[in-house]
C-alpha cells in the first residue's frame, strides 16, 4: 500500500468513528455522512465498466465531458475493465452531435451483435450526452432514455431527465484556494448569471449588492466573490456555471427559480439544502427577505459545509480523491445493476 492510499484509509476511517460516534445531528453537507466513505473505498475498490469501441474517434464539445471520457478512458484506469463479465456498468460512447437516427442504429448494433444490452434493455448502460436525449419513437431510443444512466451538463434542458437515474456534470472550477474575506456585499452576481432583466437592474442600484460583467482576471473574480455572503444565479436561462466556484469561495449560492431543480449535480450525494438556498422567483423583494432570514448563524454553517462540499467540483487533469471525476463514478456506483448473470456450463 502508497504512503497516499494509507493516510488516505486513515482519513475514511477517521471519519467514519466521528460520524457514527458522535451527535445524531452534526452538521453535514452529505446525505449519508456514515456511509459515504465506507462506499466510496468499496467503489475505488470493486468498480468496473466496460466501454464499448466507437467506430470512429471523436471529441466531446464541452470541457467537463472531455475530462471526464479522457479521464475513464486512460491506458491505466483502474476502473475499466476488457472482461464484460466482471462488469457492472456498460458505458456506450458517442460524439455530442451524433444524430438521433444515429444513436438508434448505434444501439440496434449492440442489440444485434452482443448479449449484454439485451440483459436488461440497457439498464446497466450509462452514456454521455450534454443537451440530454429527449423522448423519441424508436424502440432502440426509448430503451436507452428510459432504462440508462444519462450523464448530462448541468443545467439539463426541461424533459431531458429523469430524476434518480440520470446524473448531471459539473461545470468547471477554479482549484484556486478559498479565502477568507469580509463580507461587504449580502449578493454577488454577474449579468449573465441573471436572465430577468427587472430583477437585474433593481439589484445593480442596490448597495448591498454588486452586479457587474465578466471580470478581468481569475483574481478579481475570486476577491468578489468572497467578499459576499450570497452568489446570485437564475435556474432556468441564466448562467449557473460558477455554482461550484462560488460554494469554494465561501459564497452560499442563491439560486433564483420558478419550479423544483432535479438535476442539481451530486444530488444523491450532497445535502443541497444545507449548502445553498432556493429562492422562488417573486422579485427583489421575496428575494432580500429569504437571505435576510439565511443570515447569522444559519449563513455560517451553510458557508462552511460549501466550502467543503466544493472539493467535489474540482476538475483535475489527473483525478485526486474525492473530485469531480471521482464523485461522479461514485454515483455511477450507486447506479450499477445488482442482477449477476450465471454462465451457463456445457454439458
Amino acid at each position: 500500500m502508497s504512503l497516499t492510499s494509507f493516510f488516505l484509509l486513515l482519513y475514511f476511517s477517521l471519519f467514519t468513528f466521528l460520524t457514527t460516534h458522535s451527535k445524531p445531528h452534526l452538521p453535514s453537507p452529505y446525505l449519508s455522512p456514515t456511509t459515504i466513505f465506507p462506499n466510496y473505498q468499496n467503489m475505488l475498490k470493486s468498480f468496473k465498466i466496460f466501454i464499448y469501441n466507437p467506430n470512429t474517434p471523436f471529441t466531446f464539445n464541452s470541457p467537463s465531458q472531455s475530462l471526464f471520457y479522457t479521464t475513464l478512458t486512460l491506458q491505466d484506469s483502474a476502473f475499466v475493465t476488457q472482461d464484460a463479465e466482471q462488469a457492472h456498468l456498460f458505458f456506450v460512447p458517442f460524439p455530442s452531435d451524433l444524430s438521433t437516427r444515429s444513436i438508434a442504429r448505434l444501439i440496434r448494433g449492440l442489440r444485434n451483435d452482443l448479449p449484454y444490452w439485451n440483459r436488461t434493455l440497457g439498464a446497466d448502460h450509462f452514456y454521455l450526452s450534454c443537451a440530454g436525449i429527449g423522448y423519441e419513437s424508436d424502440r432502440n431510443l426509448v430503451e436507452l432514455k428510459k432504462n440508462s444512466v444519462q450523464i448530462s451538463c448541468f443545467p439539463t434542458p426541461a424533459g431531458k431527465f429523469i430524476p434518480h437515474k440520470d446524473i448531471s456534470l459539473p461545470p468547471l472550477a477554479s482549484s484556486h484556494a478559498p479565502t477568507n474575506k469580509t463580507k461587504r456585499f449580502l449578493g454577488y452576481a454577474r449579468f449573465n448569471w441573471l436572465k430577468e432583466s427587472t430583477l437585474v437592474n433593481e439589484l445593480s442600484s442596490d448597495p448591498e449588492f454588486l452586479i457587474e460583467s465578466e471580470p478581468s482576471d481569475l483574481n478579481s473574480y475570486a476577491e468578489r466573490i468572497a467578499s459576499s455572503k450570497f452568489c446570485l444565479f437564475e435556474y432556468g436561462g441564466g448562467d449557473v456555471s460558477g455554482i461550484g466556484e462560488a460554494l469554494r469561495f465561501g459564497c452560499v449560492p442563491a439560486v433564483v427559480t420558478e419550479r423544483p431543480i432535479q438535476d442539481l449535480p451530486f444530488s444523491d450525494v450532497l445535502r443541497w439544502q444545507e449548502i445553498a438556498v432556493f429562492v422562488e422567483r417573486r422579485g427583489v423583494g421575496e428575494l432580500k427577505r429569504v437571505l435576510a432570514r439565511t443570515c447569522g448563524d444559519r449563513h455560517k454553517k451553510m458557508r462552511g459545509l460549501g466550502v467543503t462540499a466544493s472539493r467535489h467540483f474540482v476538475w483535475n487533469e489527473t483525478p485526486q480523491p474525492l473530485d469531480s471525476f471521482h464523485t461522479l463514478m461514485y454515483q455511477l456506483w450507486l447506479r450499477r445493476h445488482t442482477i449477476r448473470y450465471v454462465r451457463r456450463e456445457s454439458a
